[in-house]
């Protein structure tokens, strides 16, 4: 069966991008690494990062493409590429992946979502900014360093207790 992904040049994409071990903390602990990996592959194929959050072991971004363009598969994969190349070689291999010469860090595909209009855009800006405290890393979304949410609060976007409302819907529902 193959995989259809939306292919319109020029949009704006949401991304869900995984490691392989989602136990694993290898993107918050080189997160160094991963930006430079992302500054690298901008500079050679430019987008735009609209919002991103990196979690532990995934992470979420939007993208919007350059007018004309929509190889969004070709950048993730340079991504991927670059930051797996920076890493010391420690995790397992299975003879699949070694035929292949991958690593076996990240997830061999990943989720993209084409943004259909404004309300779609910012109802996936607010699920990747909310979503370390859906995951329980933090309280407060202001709270989790690697978002874009504090860009957001620097150009007066957001207030810095962006969130906080469905948090206390949340604990209400718990209790």
């Amino acid at each position: 069966m193959r995989y259809r992904r939306a292919n319109v040049p020029g949009a704006t994409y949401f991304f869900t991008v995984n490691l392989q071990n989602r136990k694993s903390q290898l993107l918050t602990e080189h997160i160094d690494i991963l930006r430079t990996a992302f500054r690298t592959v901008q500079q050679r194929y430019p987008f735009k990062i609209i919002a991103m959050v990196v979690m532990p072991e995934h992470l979420h971004a939007i993208w919007e493409l350059p007018q004309g363009d929509l190889d969004f598969s070709l950048r993730w994969s340079l991504i991927k590429a670059a930051f797996s190349k920076a890493l010391p070689k420690q995790e397992n291999i299975s003879i699949s992946r070694q035929q292949k010469r991958e690593r076996g860090i990240w997830q061999r595909r990943f989720w993209e979502h084409l943004i259909r209009d404004d309300d779609d855009l910012e109802m996936h800006i607010s699920y990747l900014h909310y979503n370390p405290v859906k995951h329980g890393y933090v309280d407060q979304a202001s709270a989790w360093p690697h978002s874009s949410l504090h860009k957001f609060i620097a150009q007066g976007i957001l207030d810095i207790n962006w969130g906080e409302t469905a948090r206390t819907i949340e604990l209400q529902k718990v209790e």
